[in-house]
């Protein structure tokens, strides 16, 4: 027996949902920030926000921010 036709829209649009959902996942996963290190030879690690390391490294950057770019600045 044939499919009926508006089946097979609908399982064509529920897959372009699907996709469209599954992308929206990696992008919100991929736009995490993080705190990247880098070492002589070219090595570098990267910290998670969350972490211990990573909070350090947010505060530590931070602080250079303000004294780089005191509030007066016009810049």
């Amino acid at each position: 027996m044939p499919t009926k036709p508006h089946r097979v829209l609908l399982d064509r649009v529920s897959g372009y949902a699907d996709e469209a959902a599954a992308y929206l996942r990696r992008r919100r996963n991929l736009r995490k920030p993080f705190a990247r290190t880098y070492y002589p030879g070219g090595r570098s690690m990267s910290f998670p926000e969350d972490s211990g390391s990573g909070q350090a490294l947010f505060t530590a950057a931070s602080h250079l921010i303000e004294v780089a770019n005191p509030k007066g600045s016009s810049k």
